[in-house]
């Protein structure tokens, strides 16, 4: 069903406007990492555009936000329309006019019902309702910049997973092209709509599904391990305490889980850490690491090392999960049995 609407959406949007002519659709998130815990209900598409020649500049000091200007004329002379008056690509016009043209698009999508969702503020998705009786499912369309250009210098000092996947696969990995999303950088004082984060989602996916210190770890006739398992108990254990307390957990999401449990790779990077018959085990000592994070107020982002994902007003909001977690782990997890 995601597939026949995406597939629809990838070939109408470039008609409906040549700006998005080199759309492209790239899965990301836990369905795609094959992490997903309960029903395949939420999809995360990145719909991918290519561009060449941009000049990107840190919007502030966490290293993750950045305005993006041509160094000159881009190739599809239409993408100036998106150029603000600072001569900054903004994404709020861009996300603008792909949710326009998405919601005239799904009108067109034969036998399937699809809504665009309101839009949600601060979110850089454009998010589809599909029905499916009985249920409806949700997917967040992610406009994508895809940059051809070395990582910006924030990034140097991260990603350190030589003692876990070693130092070629880390050449590796820096070569990859950079991604930026549409994202609001809500430390703006004026909120103009023209911040890019970076993204890192395609190395992530990469290292959750070639995970293994040696080569074999999980193919077929290779030694088993619980790496993945321990993901998606960390996710599943933080989405049913949301659900118990939205208020108070909302501004968790799963990212700060699988964060915790990139550094818990390279804090334990031998296989044998991470025996399949282990999973109570590593699972405790991945979420242990998480609550002394959460008890810091210090979550360093995977690949930004400036950047820390628990800002420090919210040390409230820290102390109350890492209570919550803390007595779920010593009383047996009751949450999973409720």
């Amino acid at each position: 069903l995601v597939n026949k609407v995406i597939s629809h959406l990838v070939q109408a949007i470039p008609v409906k406007d040549a700006c998005f002519s080199s759309i492209e659709r790239q899965s990301a998130g836990s369905y795609y990492e094959r992490v997903k815990i309960s029903e395949p209900n939420e999809f995360d598409i990145m719909l991918v555009m290519q561009l060449e020649r941009i000049q990107l500049d840190e919007s502030d000091d966490t290293g993750a936000f950045y305005y993006v200007s041509f160094k000159r004329n881009p190739k599809e002379k239409c993408l100036l329309k998106f150029v603000d008056e600072d001569g900054k690509l903004s994404a709020f016009k861009m996300l603008q006019a792909l949710r326009e043209i998405i919601k005239q698009e799904v009108k067109n999508i034969k036998d399937v019902e699809v809504t665009v969702a309101r839009k949600k503020v601060g979110s850089p998705a454009i998010t589809l309702q599909i029905k499916n009786p009985p249920s409806e499912i949700s997917v967040d369309i992610i406009l994508t910049l895809k940059v051809q250009q070395s990582w910006p210098l924030s990034t140097q000092g991260g990603l350190k997973v030589e003692p876990w996947l070693g130092t070629k696969v880390k050449t590796k990995m820096r070569w990859e092209p950079l991604y930026l999303v549409a994202k609001q950088n809500k430390g703006e004082k004026v909120l103009r709509g023209n911040t890019w984060r970076l993204s890192f989602s395609h190395i992530e996916k990469y290292m959750i599904n070639n995970h293994g210190n040696s080569k074999t770890c999980c193919e077929s006739n290779g030694p088993k391990c619980c790496r993945k398992g321990c993901l998606k108990l960390l996710k599943h254990l933080l989405e049913q305490l949301k659900m118990k307390h939205p208020k108070e957990l909302e501004k968790f999401c799963s990212y700060h889980v699988k964060t915790a449990f990139l550094h818990s790779c390279v804090k334990w990077p031998n296989d044998s850490d991470w025996h399949l018959g282990d999973l109570d085990h590593c699972f405790q000592q991945c979420l242990r690491f998480f609550v002394d994070c959460l008890q810091k107020s210090q979550l360093t982002h995977f690949f930004i090392p400036q950047y820390n994902l628990l800002s420090l007003e919210d040390k409230a909001r820290h102390h109350s999960l890492s209570r919550k977690i803390s007595h779920e782990l010593n009383n047996g997890f009751p949450v999973f049995h409720e």
